[in-house]
């Protein structure tokens, strides 16, 4: 599959029952329901958007580390991922680095495409962000100038990412990795199941594990004070810029 696949992806939504009008009159019944219809509105616009970057399609190959993630193959061939199931373990993964001193929670991206999730993630959150290539040693050579001992390693890919996965666990720091539906994830301690090679992907998906970490600080205290849009967090193309 390659980066920054456009898919229209809309088929998940969030349902809610009619609640029973206890003893409020019409007008105020009436200015509530249309709050919670603003608000239902405002959700499930933010559920078809998140869907429409490819979030969950993975690849035409699929691991048995990845297969309990995996809910079908669609007719291109490509294993859809479990949407319910990324958005889980993003919030297990937030409250995770919430414990954390997130100024010694490193993230990683030898991806192009997660340069500037990755970038805006930190900025965002205190993290310590590593680009390109992993210089070997970072996690357990203390004579290399650029050494750090991390609590929490967090990987965009762990194939792209590899030397970073490794040397965590070297060092038995746990590791958190963003990962396919090709990917194998022996060595990673929580899998993000999602698309780790679309940039609008990417960029969903550190938007989100953002959101739920300034939660989890207490910097913002619900998802609507989340100022930062989707779009801040993507790489943009060359041919964008100039």
């Amino acid at each position: 599959m390659s980066e920054d696949k456009e898919v229209q992806d809309t088929d998940f939504a969030v349902t809610k029952e009619d609640e029973p009008n206890n003893g409020t009159s019409n007008e105020e019944s009436s200015s509530a329901e249309m709050q919670e219809g603003d608000s239902a509105l405002e959700s499930n616009n933010l559920e078809k958007m998140i869907l429409s970057t490819g979030i969950r399609v993975g690849t035409p190959v699929k691991t048995k580390y990845m297969t309990p993630f995996i809910v079908r193959a669609n007719p291109e061939g490509l294993y859809i991922l479990d949407i319910s199931k990324t958005l889980a373990k993003i919030d297990v993964a937030a409250k995770f680095i919430g414990r954390a001193n997130i100024s010694s929670v490193a993230v990683t991206s030898a991806r192009e495409y997660g340069k500037t999730p990755v970038e805006k993630f930190c900025e965002l959150t205190g993290a310590m962000s590593i680009f390109g290539r992993f210089m070997p040693g970072t996690f357990t050579n203390p004579s290399l100038p650029k050494y750090m001992e991390p609590e929490i390693v967090i990987v965009t890919d762990p194939q792209a990412d590899q030397q970073a996965v490794l040397e965590a666990t070297r060092a038995g720091v746990p590791v958190i990795a963003i990962a396919n539906s090709d990917n194998v994830t022996s060595r990673v301690d929580l899998v993000i199941p999602a698309n780790n090679r679309g940039r609008k992907a990417l960029a969903t998906v550190y938007w989100l594990l953002a959101r739920e970490v300034l939660k989890k600080q207490g910097t913002i205290k619900s998802d609507s004070e989340m100022r930062i849009s989707i779009d801040e967090f993507e790489t943009k193309l060359v041919e964008e810029i100039s």
